[in-house]
């Protein structure tokens, strides 16, 4: 069993910054490949970035456009996501997630294994 937590979302104004963060709970963390994916109301889940294990690989959705940088710290069984720039259209739930398997990064949450509740990010224009 994995336990992702999640934390660090709010209410922002056009062109603030967040950074959320993702506690994981599993003794193999270093191991998993951890997602970062957005769903607003009424929309499907989408694609943010994702990380490998050792934080050596990182793919990102084509809509970051450089104003999000993911991370981890191992050794912290954390994983971050730094939100710059933050446009009213970034609103969303944002989850993180864990893939057992690794070196994949992939962009499909099916893909993934275990997830965080979410943590709510509000861009006001």
């Amino acid at each position: 069993q994995v336990q992702l937590v999640e934390s660090g979302g709010g209410l922002v104004q056009a062109g603030g910054s967040l950074r959320l963060s993702c506690a994981a709970s599993g003794r193999t963390f270093s191991s998993y490949d951890m997602g970062w994916f957005r769903q607003a109301p009424g929309k499907e889940r989408e694609f943010v970035a994702a990380i490998s294990g050792s934080g050596g690989t990182i793919k990102y959705a084509g809509f970051v456009k450089g104003r999000f940088t993911a991370s981890r710290d191992n050794a912290r069984k954390m994983v971050y996501l730094q939100m710059n720039s933050l446009k009213p259209e970034d609103t969303a739930v944002y989850s993180c997630a864990a893939n057992r398997e690794g070196n994949m990064l992939y962009s499909d949450a099916r893909e993934y294994d275990y997830w965080g509740q979410g943590t709510q990010v509000t861009v006001s224009s």
